[in-house]
């Protein structure tokens, strides 16, 4: 597959109690956007477990981007860098879909785990220079974002395909933690922090 001059940035829909998600809403402000000749293309991912790898994989197919960058909500305080995804799905809650897979291997023949492509080390240094907090996860849990980052992972590795990409988590939004005592960001701060991640991740394309 030959790459294009494009970024592909993808966010899940709401789920759960919650009819917003953080991610999709902080990516599609970048949508269309250019950074240093790339331009950024945004899809959002159903949090459905058996139709995730497929249409993850559809979207990689049409775009043909340079690099990937997939995002997730999580209850962290820190825009999270997501190092390794782990070949197992075990849900504390089912899909939005009605499936809730307990200790389920996202592939019978895959690898135990696959770590991130992306240069975790100077998205950090960016994040952190741009006063955002900013932080290397060592695990992606094994729900519905980890399921994504290891797909992802799993089809370029089975493809031969050669790009930056991985897994980044974003905070909640304020709107979603009133009363429940938890970490928020704005989503006007999580689109900035991804608009620093895309910048310095083209500067290396």
């Amino acid at each position: 597959m030959v790459q294009g001059k494009t970024i592909l940035l993808t966010g899940f829909e709401p789920f759960g109690e919650s009819d917003v998600n953080p991610s999709i809403l902080a990516c599609r402000r970048l949508d269309g956007r250019e950074f240093n000749g790339f331009k950024v293309v945004v899809e959002e991912i159903p949090l459905r477990f058996h139709e995730i790898r497929d249409i993850l994989e559809s979207f990689i197919e049409e775009h043909r981007p340079a690099a990937v960058v997939c995002t997730g909500q999580s209850k962290g305080p820190s825009i999270a860098v997501e190092r390794v995804a782990v070949n197992v799905a075990d849900a504390r809650r089912p899909y939005n879909c009605g499936y809730q897979p307990v200790d389920e291997k996202l592939n019978e023949n895959g690898p135990a785990a696959y770590f991130t492509r992306l240069p975790f080390r100077k998205l950090l240094e960016a994040l952190k220079e741009s006063k955002i907090p900013a932080i290397l996860s060592n695990s992606a849990g094994a729900y519905g974002c980890n399921q994504i980052f290891y797909h992802l992972m799993d089809y370029l590795a089975r493809e031969g395909i050669d790009i930056p990409a991985g897994f980044i988590h974003v905070p909640s939004l304020p709107e979603q933690v009133i009363d429940k005592n938890m970490p928020s960001m704005t989503v006007e701060l999580i689109a900035k922090a991804l608009k620093v991640v895309i910048e310095s991740l083209t500067t290396e394309l």
